[in-house]
């Protein structure tokens, strides 16, 4: 299987990149690999075939980018078999539950959670104004693999346009959505550029913050990398097994 996992900066894509080649045999180093609209691919060929792409921040930048890997993929006769949103975001938390820093989380759901309109009676998603889709659901089998091997948490992974900065936000995110447990900002955007093309999605993300009021001091995103890379080390074992 080949896949293509696609994070929104550099620092994200390095410690994804750590992880996949800390699973190899001895050292290895990727392979930059450009490909159409100045996108650079990070190629790491063992244990797992898997490109890496720093898409830029937010669901536009990382649909587009994913889209235009997807399709030089399959122009070369080389098409992925999964497609992987991963990175940072902030930990939805209720005291001792939610997910809290430091800890990882793999997507049962990947959800636009800010994609509909406003009404007189709160939020409408765009399902429900009759078009369009908000959520995309990975394989069973493929979440399944990937929490156990990782120990991460399973639950629905949200994607906003604008990152929440208040109690009141956070707590209305989590009415909507009550088995959110991240938000970040590209998730839905790959998961909208893989259904695209027929290819599951799933989303990876280790937590650096808490949702709500915007803490730069109570930030761990070195920590959140961390975890990350750990993440990843774990995943060419999980997909051996044949998931998805």
């Amino acid at each position: 299987m080949r896949v293509l996992v696609v994070t929104a900066v550099a620092a994200e894509r390095d410690a994804v990149v750590r992880g996949v080649a800390s699973a190899a045999t001895g050292t290895m180093e990727a392979v930059e690999i450009a490909v159409p609209g100045g996108y650079v691919l990070h190629r790491v060929t063992a244990p797992l075939a898997v490109d890496v792409l720093a898409a830029g921040v937010g669901p536009a930048a990382a649909a587009a980018a994913a889209a235009t890997a997807l399709t030089a993929a399959t122009l070369a006769g080389a098409p992925y078999g999964l497609v992987v949103s991963a990175g940072i975001g902030g930990g939805f938390t209720d005291g001792t539950a939610g997910a809290p820093v430091g800890s990882v989380v793999v997507s049962d759901a990947i959800v636009a959670a800010d994609l509909g309109a406003e009404t007189p009676d709160g939020f409408v998603p765009v399902t429900d104004l009759g078009f369009g889709t908000v959520e995309h659901r990975p394989p069973e089998s493929l979440v399944h693999a990937v929490a156990t091997a990782t120990g991460a948490q399973r639950g629905e992974i949200l994607t906003v346009s604008t990152v929440t900065g208040s109690a009141e936000r956070a707590r209305a995110l989590a009415a909507l959505r009550p088995g959110a447990l991240i938000e970040a900002m590209e998730g839905f955007g790959v998961a909208e550029a893989a259904a695209a093309h027929g290819v599951p999605a799933l989303e990876i993300r280790a937590v650096s913050n808490a949702v709500g009021p915007r803490d730069r001091a109570a930030w761990r995103i070195g920590e959140a990398l961390q975890a990350l890379t750990k993440a990843f080390g774990a995943l060419p074992g999980a997909l051996a097994g044949g998931a998805p």
